[in-house]
């Protein structure tokens, strides 16, 4: 099967209608922002060609203080080659039929040694109400249906960087928990996210009723906190990379060290095993 004959994995109109729906619940959005305009300062360069991707994209532009083209993360990105010096994906590849073309498309708008940031949920996202649900549709239904988008693991998604053939590829995740009163008010906040089941495989008709109150009391037992309320993890996976450019800086091979971790740590050095 070709990837042109490949079922979709999402459903689009769903997803934008969710979106639609969603309650302005930005802060996942607001602590990523947060945290790129943390490392962009670290850069020390001034972007002046900057373009923001996503639902929440100028969002973005706001609290990294960089004002930018503002875009929807359509499989065909609204960009021209070589137009930019800055692109950030704003917590939506996650969404992607086909992440590595998104990546293509955003190195081919860069100008050489331009930089592009995407922040996107990790695999560890929601693994608890995964859990839950999983367990509960077992024993209730007697089977699983997908309720919750693949998220990919850290390792896999910065190898995505690379087969994008772009520059100096780091790859890292922020965890976020959050606690709430109860699985329920989670679901509600994913729903003002925006962020709610939009599998092109998702079981229709809606959820039963049993199932739902069997995944409740599984998250409850499981991932309660003592004072009853449960958490909620949220891992952000930043994929940094460069578009290639003749001078860049290159990373050295590995056994081409010249200083001892050691001697950089100012530890002494102790062989294996002791």
């Amino acid at each position: 099967m070709t990837q042109t004959d490949r079922p979709d994995l999402f459903d689009q109109t769903a997803l934008a209608l969710h979106r639609q729906r969603a309650g302005g619940a930005t802060f996942l959005h607001e602590a990523a922002a947060h945290e790129l305009s943390e490392r962009l300062q670290e850069v020390n360069r001034t972007f002046t060609n900057a373009v923001f991707i996503g639902p929440e994209a100028a969002l973005w532009s706001r609290l990294t203080g960089i004002p930018g083209r503002c875009i929807a993360d359509d499989a065909t990105l609204d960009l021209k080659v070589g137009e930019c010096d800055l692109i950030v994906h704003g917590l939506a590849l996650h969404w992607a039929e086909d992440p590595v073309g998104q990546l293509v498309q955003m190195r081919r708008a860069l100008r050489p040694d331009g930089m592009m940031i995407a922040a996107l949920f990790g695999g560890r996202t929601l693994h608890e109400l995964r859990t839950s649900f999983a367990e509960a549709e077992i024993a209730v239904e007697g089977g699983l249906s997908p309720r919750v988008a693949p998220m990919g693991e850290i390792r896999d998604l910065g190898a995505l960087l690379q087969r994008a053939n772009l520059a100096l590829p780091v790859a890292d995740s922020l965890a976020l928990t959050v606690d709430y009163a109860d699985p329920l008010v989670l679901c509600r906040d994913l729903r003002a996210m925006g962020e709610t089941n939009a599998m092109a495989a998702r079981r229709r008709g809606g959820l039963r009723r049993e199932t739902l109150m069997a995944a409740v009391s599984h998250y409850a037992t499981h991932f309660a906190r003592p004072d009853g309320r449960i958490d909620a993890t949220f891992e952000i996976v930043f994929l940094t990379g460069w578009a290639p450019a003749d001078g860049q800086q290159q990373p050295l091979r590995p056994g081409s060290a010249r200083t001892r971790l050691a001697d950089a740590l100012r530890v002494p050095e102790r062989p294996l095993g002791e």
